[in-house]
């Protein structure tokens, strides 16, 4: 079969853990396998606690105060679901991504994240030795890309998807069945 189009999500989180930190912003861009943008979204995403951490300002640039007037995590939930619907859920390091919307989603929704594919891997697999780094940052400036506002959920997210049909080419993929050792199995 021919290849699918591709939901590529971002987070931005208060954190690293997704038992004790939360989904501040998230990021959609969704595109063809040749790199066409089909659609591109974004939205913070408002704690449940006012005094709750947004965790490192200095890296994400979000505060307490830009979140207070954002949509509850279930209408972002939900937003997420239609916007996937189709899609082939994608992210680099798609396991940190899809723990966090799981989470959220476990006790709210019935969100169904699908296959999900990781530029983490695919770059990874083309340097075994790992010889180079594979961050998000680096992997783009490999291919010429640049990333407009590193960790913002919609930039991330459009950098990913913009690197995606390299990784596609450099692996020689033709069809959907060639994207299976790249799903995270998480």
């Amino acid at each position: 079969m021919p290849l699918p189009r591709f939901a590529v999500v971002d987070l931005e989180t208060s954190g690293f853990s997704v038992r004790r930190h939360r989904i501040l912003q998230v990021g959609i861009v969704v595109i063809e396998a040749d790199g066409c943008v089909l659609d591109e979204w974004s939205t913070l995403v408002k704690l449940r606690w006012p005094l709750q951490r947004v965790g490192p300002t200095d890296v994400h640039g979000i505060t307490r105060r830009m979140l207070a007037h954002a949509p509850r995590i279930d209408d972002v939930l939900a937003e997420v679901g239609q916007r996937l619907d189709g899609a082939v859920f994608t992210a680099h390091n798609a396991e940190f991504d899809a723990a966090f919307l799981v989470r959220a989603a476990r006790r709210r929704s019935g969100l169904d994240l699908g296959p999900r594919l990781c530029t983490l891997r695919m770059s990874r697999r083309l340097d075994p030795d790992r010889l180079v780094s594979h961050r998000l940052s680096d992997v783009c400036e490999r291919y010429g890309i640049v990333i407009e506002r590193p960790h913002d959920a919609l930039a991330d997210a459009a950098a990913t998807a913009a690197i995606l049909p390299h990784l596609i080419a450099a692996h020689g993929i033709t069809d959907d069945a060639e994207l299976v050792p790249f799903f995270d199995r998480s």
